[in-house]
């Protein structure tokens, strides 16, 4: 068992396989999961269901400032679900008009800076493993461990395509290409906190290994980086 909890950050571009394995590195560990991702979305859901236009980054911000957006473990299956004002949005966050406004939604300054002051908060504890695209260079800079994962664009897409036809919801794979190459873009050339590989960050490149090899993985740095033989799970 590490001699204490560390704050483990995953990075990296959309699809490429961080989230489910954050998720299951801090179930693994007894850890706190947190997806940033999700908060973002739950902004962007609100931006839409409010009719302000994702471009308007005075409204969008304006209204990013008055959300109230948490998280809750279901105690049956354990998902960990998103709750905007209170209201369950565990799926509404994941269609694709709240994919497609996220990226411009969550570039805005007043959007980012009390959504990483919630997760700097959520985190200062340790024991927390928290996913997105700045957590080792913005939210978490001093995170015990900084891990980037990366995938190519055909086996990024594969899982996104996978990931909606579970959802009942078909887009052609090659339009779902098209649309993670250009959110790639604007995550990488953003002005505030851009998506981008922190200098002792670890890269993972996932494009040929199943969800269990990345947990696996992870798991061995996390022992590597607590000086112990083999990190167990923590009493729940």
């Amino acid at each position: 068992m590490p001699n204490r909890t560390l704050v483990i950050a995953i990075d990296g571009p959309a699809a490429s396989g961080k989230s489910t394995t954050a998720r299951l590195v801090a179930e693994r560990l007894g850890y706190t999961y947190i997806d940033t991702g999700a908060m973002y979305r739950a902004v962007t859901l609100a931006v839409l269901r409010n009719g302000i236009d994702p471009a308007d980054d005075s409204a969008v911000s304006a209204l990013a400032r008055n959300l109230q957006i948490s998280f809750l473990r279901d105690p049956d299956s354990g998902a960990l679900h998103t709750l905007l004002n209170g209201e369950d949005v565990w799926q509404q966050i994941r269609t694709p008009e709240v994919t497609r406004n996220v990226s411009l939604v969550s570039s805005y300054a007043g959007v980012r800076t009390p959504v990483v002051e919630l997760q700097q908060r959520m985190g200062e504890q340790g024991g927390v493993v928290m996913d997105g695209r700045d957590i080792g260079t913005m939210v978490f800079p001093n995170a015990d461990l900084k891990i980037f994962m990366v995938a190519n664009l055909d086996a990024r897409a594969a899982r996104r395509h996978v990931e909606l036809q579970h959802q009942g919801a078909e887009i052609e794979l090659d339009n779902l290409a098209t649309e993670l190459a250009e959110r790639d873009r604007q995550d990488s050339t953003r002005h505030h906190s851009p998506l981008r590989k922190a200098d002792d960050a670890i890269e993972i490149d996932t494009s040929g290994l199943t969800i269990q090899q990345q947990v696996e993985r992870v798991l061995e740095l996390v022992k590597e980086r607590s000086g112990e033989e083999e990190p167990v799970s923590l009493p729940g």
